[in-house]
């Protein structure tokens, strides 16, 4: 009897510690590390259900896609190389101390880079491979009239930037879309296109490699965004020392946080380098990571999303083709359905921007006039700008074309999905389904009133020329 008090005891233990932190999983709050399958089916800014008329028929898609979860690049490979002796170096220190164990970490005198030894890095991993396979399989499933036709490259278009881990994700996703759909191997694959533009002038994919005058902002910003996070560091840092009395430095924390964040996303474990953060601190790092993404990438500046017009235009200019198509009638197999896309966070970031996601109507009225919009607020004020939302290892937009019955007036509609989800359009009223013309003249039309070359090529600080604000 008493050894079952002592576990019903034990038991309401852990559930009020498990209400304390309200169930709290890290690799929820990982900004834009975070894996797709942890991250599709938060429900942020997404609609219930879907608005699509039955009668309706979807006649093209486009896909904007960011690559799968890949490992640490070579620079961060070399960091964490770094913090391994660095690790040994405080336990060192704390023993010389005579700090109780009990505060000493178990892992941390041990630990080895999981990636020691390796020189290379940046590449997609298996879970990024599987994630963009599925997502694959998924799409062809949820728009089977799509994909009905044989592939030929004109009908599928899958094009890549020139970044490996960009490639590989599009080899991934058409392994997936056209499993069983060819005579290659016991699985009947089938061959198919993956295109690339060269990097130095991709300004439809790499537009923020193209944009000369983003990246002088940038380089220019960069300071200020690290001065920003600069009081979470410290307070964190200050926190972690006094917990552990470890002679731990900002750079350390910051080097930890990123280990955590590679840790849980890409090898699941989050009782090493995560425990040495409360849920707490894991919120102020996340919204420290977001401030960056927001500044360098997002709202925080419209020369971040202006200069991915190319990109909008192209999107556009695909659904008027598939219109045309249908208009004069032309045979199966002779037209585009799909325009496939893969490419990175400073991509797909900048493109939900220009789609005005995870913005009120008040917010999506200032970027159209291209007015600065406020930093997300820092926790515990909530916040709709998380990296781990909108761009996600593996993160998409997808933009369907449909068709809907003569009847019916206007005949042409758009539906977005972000992550697979129908979300919210401040362009459409709040809804993921306009007519196409609604969504021209709301959404795409008010952006296009820089060409790319005036906007990234010419001297902003000239009074003659007319730029948005940076």
């Amino acid at each position: 009897m008493a050894m079952k008090t002592v576990w019903i005891v034990l038991l309401c233990l852990f559930v009020i510690a498990q209400a304390d932190q309200g169930g709290f999983d890290v690799r929820h709050h990982l900004s834009t590390v975070t894996r797709y399958s942890v991250s599709k089916d938060v429900t942020q800014n997404l609609i219930e259900g879907s608005n699509v008329p039955s009668e309706c028929t979807p006649i093209h898609l486009n896909l904007v896609a960011r690559h799968g979860t890949r490992s640490p690049t070579k620079k961060r490979l070399r960091e964490l190389e770094s913090l391994a002796g660095r690790l040994k170096e405080l336990v060192r220190d704390a023993e010389a101390r005579n700090l109780p164990s009990d505060k000493i970490p178990g892992w941390l005198g041990k630990w080895v880079s999981p990636w020691q030894g390796k020189v290379k890095g940046g590449e997609l991993i298996r879970q990024g491979e599987d994630e963009l396979y599925q997502l694959g399989v998924r799409v062809r499933e949820r728009f089977p009239t799509l994909f009905e036709e044989d592939y030929h490259p004109d009908v599928y278009t899958i094009r890549a930037t020139q970044i490996p881990r960009a490639s590989a994700s599009a080899v991934a996703f058409g392994m997936g879309l056209f499993s069983e759909k060819g005579d290659l191997g016991p699985v009947r694959n089938r061959a198919f296109a993956v295109t690339s533009e060269n990097r130095a002038s991709d300004t439809k994919l790499r537009f923020f490699e193209c944009c000369q005058n983003y990246k002088s902002y940038r380089k220019a910003k960069e300071p200020a965004v690290d001065k920003l996070k600069e009081p979470v560091l410290n307070k964190i840092t200050a926190s972690v020392v006094k917990r552990h009395g470890l002679s731990f430095t900002k750079q350390d924390v910051s080097s930890l946080w990123f280990l955590c964040k590679q840790e849980a996303s890409l090898l699941n474990v989050t009782n090493q380098s995560c425990e040495l953060f409360t849920p707490s601190e894991v919120a102020l790092l996340e919204w420290a990571d977001d401030l960056e993404v927001f500044i360098l990438k997002g709202y925080g500046n419209s020369l971040n999303y202006k200069m991915g017009v190319p990109l909008l235009e192209d999107v556009l200019h695909s659904m008027e083709e598939a219109i045309k198509a249908r208009e004069e009638n032309l045979p199966p197999g002779s037209y585009e359905k799909a325009r496939l896309r893969f490419a990175h966070a400073e991509t797909i970031v900048p493109f939900s921007c220009l789609l005005g996601l995870f913005l009120d109507a008040s917010e999506f009225e200032k970027i159209q006039k291209e007015k600065p919009l406020e930093l997300p607020p820092q926790p515990p004020k909530t916040r709709d700008f998380k990296g781990s939302t909108m761009a996600p290892f593996g993160a998409n937009n997808m933009l369907v074309l449909y068709s809907c019955p003569a009847a019916s007036s206007p005949k042409y509609f758009v539906q977005v999905l972000h992550n697979e989800h129908p979300i919210a359009v401040p362009g459409c009223d709040g809804k993921d389904f306009c007519p196409l013309e609604d969504f021209k003249a709301k959404v795409v039309t008010p952006h296009l009133k820089h060409a790319f070359d005036n906007l990234c090529n010419a001297n902003l600080d000239d009074p003659k020329q007319n730029h948005p604000s940076v």
